[in-house]
């Protein structure tokens, strides 16, 4: 009969039990990311619109770079969550975001103000935007290459490195 005998805990066996967990998150995940991922078949280059500002947003105007166009919702833990890692890849990069069901201009401005936000937002009242994309879960985040060529979706949380990786390797 054998006896199985207990390993000590070392910290280089902690640390290599962190690394496999790790992994074994972000396989996970990558894999409810693609199964998440949004089919879609629109162009947003062909979209003219207005922020909450009432300025005009016209899509096509930032083919020349990438583009990141963030869907979110004010009533979304995981966008609040996120909003600070989109305002920092704003200060960089072409960031449009569309509001989902959000209230009205006015109390996007508010809640912007309130988070000191600045990144551009169109208010999608009603969901119309998001629905003609296919978006179903909050926050999506739609990463554009230079030539309008949809290259990456995200659905869920990024960490700024995240989206800024993606954004760079488009450059």
């Amino acid at each position: 009969m054998s006896v199985k005998v207990k390993e000590k805990w070392t910290v280089r066996r902690v640390l290599k039990e962190i690394g496999l967990t790790l992994v074994m998150l972000f396989v996970i995940s990558m894999v409810l990311n693609y199964i998440r991922q949004p089919n879609i078949t629109e162009s947003i280059y062909e979209y003219n619109l207005l922020d909450i500002e009432d300025n005009k947003v016209n899509f096509s105007e930032y083919k020349e770079a990438p583009l990141v166009v963030h869907f979110w919702a004010t009533w979304c833990p995981t966008c609040k969550l996120e909003a600070s890692n989109i305002e920092n890849i704003s200060n960089e990069y072409n960031v449009i975001t569309i509001a989902v069901n959000s209230g009205t201009n006015r109390e996007l401005e508010l809640y912007m103000e309130q988070k000191s936000l600045s990144y551009r937002v169109i208010n999608d009242t009603e969901g119309a935007l998001a629905q003609k994309f296919n978006i179903e879960a909050y926050p999506t985040t739609l990463i554009y290459d230079s030539k309008g060529e949809l290259k990456f979706t995200e659905v869920g949380y990024s960490t700024t490195l995240g989206l800024k990786a993606r954004v760079g390797l488009l450059d």
